[in-house]
């Protein structure tokens, strides 16, 4: 699934290509993904000029007309952006043609599984949205987040700890808690801060959390860099590979030496999710 880092690959791409920019026309090539696709979502598009792009945990935010349109790439969705009216692909469900400044750009959504979705929510609606209302706070600060106050700090981890008896990975991967987290990263921020993904939440807090928190950053900030992390499905944008994965020490590397003290990675299931870790560095 994309994750943070490479939500906000595509939603940097999709930023000066599209803030500005009049929407010319809007293929929608089936009535659903996950969900029902709008109704109104194709004529809510067309004619309309692009005020925003803007990303909310895995979600990417396009704002036009006092309405916000939600794009969620759940677990093989990508986005393809071409200066020329592209060949259809298999799976290419939505095609959005923008003009900006007299220059052409055409946006393409495809998602084969089709687990993704898109919504289309008024402006004094979205807060209220069940996507989004529960949300915890931004891992990281972007230029441009949303909500660029709300971004998780040392207070706010630590008190959201206490008393928290889920294993700390469980945690982290928890929407409600911090937004945007998901598995690979989270073992990899684990990794770095030498927690084991079993130890208890609430026994993170203090000296543990204060590795913890600049280990989220740190490896979210890094990954962006690096355009996200290529496994199965994920692309950036330009059709490029995100690099991240060549920066990975433990997460797919069940039975490889860790890079620290040479002892194999080990991979547990967590609430259905593998968990990968050594055993030495994470305690």
């Amino acid at each position: 699934m994309p994750e943070l880092p490479e939500v906000e690959t595509v939603k940097a791409a999709l930023v000066p290509v599209m803030t500005g920019a009049k929407v010319r026309y809007a293929e929608i090539r089936r009535p659903d993904l996950r969900f029902p696709l709008p109704t109104n979502l194709k004529s809510f598009l067309e004619g309309g000029t692009i005020t925003s792009v803007k990303r909310r945990a895995k979600i990417i935010l396009i704002r036009a007309a006092n309405h916000v349109m939600m794009l969620h790439l759940g677990m093989s969705g990508s986005v393809r952006i071409s200066d020329h009216k592209p060949n259809s692909q298999p799976h290419d469900h939505v095609e959005i043609a923008v003009e900006k400044q007299g220059q052409s750009h055409w946006i393409v959504l495809n998602d084969p599984r089709r687990f993704g979705y898109i919504d289309l929510v008024h402006e004094r609606d979205f807060n209220n949205h069940k996507s989004i209302a529960a949300l915890g706070p931004e891992p990281v600060s972007i230029a441009d987040d949303p909500e660029p106050d709300n971004v998780l700090d040392i207070a706010y981890l630590n008190k959201a700890l206490e008393g928290a008896k889920a294993p700390i990975k469980s945690f982290l991967l928890d929407q409600r808690q911090i937004a945007g987290l998901g598995n690979i990263y989270v073992c990899e921020a684990l990794h770095r801060a030498g927690i084991s993904p079993k130890r208890k939440a609430y026994s993170v807090k203090g000296k543990r959390a204060a590795r913890l928190l600049p280990a989220i950053q740190d490896v979210l900030h890094e990954a962006i860099g690096q355009g996200g992390t290529s496994l199965r499905d994920h692309k950036q944008p330009d059709g490029k590979l995100g690099y991240f994965v060549q920066s990975l020490k433990v997460y797919g590397r069940e039975g490889e030496p860790c890079l620290a003290c040479d002892t194999p990675i080990i991979s547990i299931k967590q609430s259905g999710r593998a968990s990968f870790y050594c055993s030495i560095c994470q305690r």
